[in-house]
Order: C-alpha cells, then structure tokens, then sequence
C-alpha cells in the first residue's frame, strides 16, 4: 500500500494498492487488512464503493465494522456475474458473443469459467464441475456482502433492475441517480468543415463494444460518409483493420484509424470532427458515457434500441435507434443519417432528454445529490444505533 496524492488537486490523498499477481482473486485477505489500517486512520463517516474488482469482496464488510455507511455505486453487473457483463462465450457453432439470461452457477461454469481456464478435453466434466463450486462460493460471497452495503447508486433504470433481480435486493436500497459531468470540458464545440458525413467511434475497442458490427453496417452503406475510429491499438484493433479490407473499394478508404487523446480533449480531437457519434454495443451497457458527453455538445447518436442506451436516446428526437447486434439495421440507420445530414443535425440539437436546454447533469449536481443522500443515511445509521443501545 502507498500514498500518493491526487494529480488535479494535491489535497486529496490518494491509498494504492496493487497485489497484480493475485489479482483475479475475489476475496483477498491482506487487502481487507491494509483497508483496515486506512479506516482506523481516517474515520470516515461513508465508503463509497465504485468497485471490487481486483480488490477485495471483503472491502463492504470491513466498512460497516467501522460503523461507516456503505454506498456502492453499479457500473457493471460485476456483483451478479463473475466477467461483469452478462456475456456468454458460445459452444460449438453457437453465436459467440450471447447475450447470457441470468445467473446460474452451471451456466456460468459451462459458458465461461471452463472456457477461459479448462484444462484437456477429457476432464472437461471435471473441469465443470469445479468451476460449478467457485461460482456457487463467490456468489454466497457476494450475496453475504451485499447485506453490509447500506445503499446502491444506479446510473440508469435498466441495471437498478436487473441487480435488483439477480441479487433479490431491496428495490428500496437501489436508487437510481444519474451520472455527473464536468461541463467545463464540454464546451465550444464547432465542426471542422469536411466533405460528407462523418460517424465516429469512441471509447474501449473489444469484443463486447460491436466495433465488428460497426464495420460490416458501414460497408453496406452508400453516399459520401468516413468512419472514424479513436482508441489504442491493440490485437482487437488489428483483427478489425483486416474485417475493413474486405469491405468494398469505396468504403474501405473510408475509414480511418484515430489515436488515443486526452478525455479533457475530447471536444477539439474528436467532437469537432465527427456528424454523430455511433454507440454499437453488443453487451447491457449501463449509462454510456460517451452518449452524455456528446449529447451535451449536440452531437447526435446512433445507438442500440436495448438497455442503458435506450434510456438516453429517443429515436429521430435526439438520435437514431437500430436493433441491437444486428449489422443490417445498423447500415439502414447510418444510411438514413448519410440521406437526411439536416434531419440529423437537427437531431443533435436536442441533447439530452431529461433536461429542457439539452445539458447533461454537471458533477457539482450530481456530488449535491450524493451528499443529500450520505447525509440520510448517516443520521438513519446514529439513530438505529441510538435504538440498539
């Protein structure tokens, strides 16, 4: 464990664990300690848990023994599902990426674990069947400290359901509070005059991000239109610069590969080159960033009809929906854009649809509503305790 100190404001100390060679353990003893010491040095009067990954289950319990109140933020469904994010890997001629209906400990065993870790084929039952008992060990694990957590923050409707569902949670202790954003940076925004429509992809490239589906639409479309594509190289991003040479001569020159930059500009390098911004996501996503920030400069988006992104688009009111996983719509949506470039700007105009400017929710509303909610549960917890004496 060191101590550092915050980059942007040198007040904030900063606790850093990093155990990386026991790192895909879910309970970690000497975790849980060094917790403890940093609790008995500060007293804090609330643990706000973004997540457990690569730390320890134990970090909820540890909390509520120092009498904290315990709030934890869902920005994954991590708690109810060992890889986070409800996919299954396929067997066999089965769809590889699948959409997985829910928690079950053979399930898991047979579609992930076991994939990922199996040993020869003919201990594969074997094999699944011990996988079978880690899951059954981490979810009683999980379901044992979900009841030291005081309160759940959710970013969007669909994941306060769903973990409310997968892990029989107290509708009451999930509440849903949308997420905060520094506006300062999300400002000016001024397109750089270009030929055509130009649809952008921002954010982490892997498999559950549909970066592949993204590709195949694009390739069906017709009309003066770029694709561009920010994000670091990888062994992802080189599978898929192969899928765009397969692509027809007049769209394979079409797309281009974008570098890494700076989220502070992200207005400048990326927004002020960009029509839309297309969200092609295979998996549940809970509250797309990327769908804020760029909602809040006006720039519309395309995304999937299904989950957190739903929630944050209204189909040709602030952007334009396709069915998700499916390549073929998408390419109808992104040729309507390419079609209707006045319809789409117009679009964009609205911004984000729960306020009446379009602005997204700035972090200073955001952290007042967090407080308001610390603050009652913090006098709910001294009154029960005054009840207990």
């Amino acid at each position: 464990l060191s101590i550092e100190h915050d980059q942007l404001n040198p007040d904030i100390v900063l606790y850093v664990a990093n155990h990386a060679r026991s790192r895909d353990r879910y309970r970690h003893e000497g975790m849980d300690s060094a917790f403890a010491g940093v609790l008995e040095k500060e007293l804090p009067d609330v643990v706000h848990i973004g997540h457990l990954n690569h730390l320890s289950t134990g970090i909820p319990e540890t909390a509520a023994r120092f009498g904290a109140v315990v709030v934890f933020t869902i920005h994954d469904f991590w708690l109810a599902c060992p890889r986070g994010q409800f996919l299954q890997m396929g067997l066999g001629e089965e769809e590889v990426w699948k959409l997985c209906p829910g928690q079950e400990n053979r399930r898991c065993a047979v579609h992930c674990m076991s994939r990922i870790w199996g040993g020869i084929p003919e201990n594969r039952e074997e094999d699944i069947e011990q996988w079978v008992r880690w899951v059954d060990h981490r979810m009683k694990e999980i379901r044992n400290q979900v009841g030291y957590i005081d309160f759940f923050i959710a970013p969007s409707m669909h994941i306060r359901e769903r973990l409310i569902r997968e892990l029989d949670l107290d509708p009451e202790k999930v509440i849903f509070e949308p997420y905060g954003f520094d506006l300062s940076r999300l400002s000016r925004r001024k397109r750089v005059p270009e030929e055509g429509v130009c649809f952008g992809y921002i954010g982490r490239i892997a498999p559950a991000k549909g970066v592949d589906l993204l590709i195949k639409a694009f390739g069906k479309t017709k009309g003066n239109a770029r694709l561009k594509i920010w994000g670091r190289e990888t062994a992802d991003v080189k599978y898929l610069k192969k899928m765009v040479e397969q692509l027809p001569e007049d769209r394979k020159n079409k797309v281009q590969w974008m570098p890494e930059y700076q989220n502070e500009e992200i207005v400048p390098m990326v927004f002020n080159h960009v029509d839309a911004i297309v969200v092609p996501s295979i998996w549940d996503e809970n509250s797309p960033l990327v769908i804020h920030e760029a909602q809040q400069v006006k720039v519309p988006v395309l995304t999937a009809d299904h989950a957190g992104m739903r929630e944050l688009v209204k189909h040709e009111e602030n952007g334009l929906l396709f069915k998700h996983r499916n390549a073929d719509d998408m390419a109808r949506v992104l040729q309507q854009a390419i079609d209707k470039t006045e319809a789409l700007k117009k679009m964009g105009e609205r911004g984000y649809l729960y306020s009446q400017d379009g602005s997204i929710p700035s972090v200073e509303e955001h952290v007042k509503n967090l407080i308001s909610l610390f603050e009652s549960a913090i006098k709910e917890k001294s009154m029960e305790r005054s009840r207990n004496v």
